[in-house]
């Protein structure tokens, strides 16, 4: 079925197997985009109530039961859900995982490369087979680079509520740079839909909160 899959994207793509994942990443990115407009506005909201939860977590701080009543009926009232942020995110796993068994598939990726590295394979293979000064090791590195300097430009833009714990902050933060490990020590194809996705991410949200500024 992988094999399928890759054969039919590669022959959409002109018989490039990167240009395929950079086309899929960007038609993954465009059908989540209802889901991220709509977790962008619950941001807005959040920011807006924000005194009021900061008041209702003072109030109520002690009484988990009432506090989570409290917090619905006021998210009802705006027509949003505290959980609405995290649905991009879980409807991002099934093709993250998608593009995951693609890129660790012993023989889907076989051939393929961009410029000149290896698709289907880690780092240090690429480093094992054609030594650490290559063109195929600087490939990865360029991806893994550009992969952090967007992470960065995705941590810059997190707004994190006031009312979250001190340790569940400092997590919040360093959560974008996740995509940099895996980038290190995933095959380049997932890498590169790593890049993809990150940068269409932070040119997305800097768009939204734009859009969504108040007049």
């Amino acid at each position: 079925m992988i094999d399928s899959l890759v054969t039919f994207v590669i022959s959409m793509s002109g018989g490039s197997a990167a240009l395929g994942i950079v086309l899929f990443t960007l038609a993954v990115r465009l059908l989540l985009l209802p889901l991220n407009v709509r977790q962008a506005r619950t941001m807005k909201i959040r920011e807006k109530l924000a005194p009021k939860l900061r008041e209702l977590h003072k109030r109520h701080g002690r009484n988990p039961e009432r506090l989570s009543r409290e917090l619905k009926a006021l998210y009802a009232k705006e027509g949003t859900s505290p959980f609405a942020g995290f649905l991009p995110m879980l409807a991002q796993l099934p093709f993250m995982w998608l593009m995951y068994s693609v890129a660790t598939h012993p023989t889907a990726l076989v051939g393929h490369q961009l410029f000149g590295a290896p698709l289907g394979q880690q780092v240090a293979g690429v480093v094992a087979n054609y030594g650490l000064v290559s063109g195929p090791v600087l490939v990865f590195v360029l991806v893994i680079a550009l992969v952090a300097a967007a992470a960065w430009l995705s941590a810059r833009q997190m707004k994190i509520a006031e009312e979250q714990p001190e340790l569940m902050k400092k997590i919040m933060r360093l959560l974008p740079y996740g995509s940099v490990l895996a980038a290190l020590f995933l095959p380049l194809a997932a890498g590169l839909y790593l890049l993809v996705s990150t940068v269409w991410a932070v040119t997305e949200r800097a768009a939204l909160n734009r859009w969504l500024q108040p007049a």
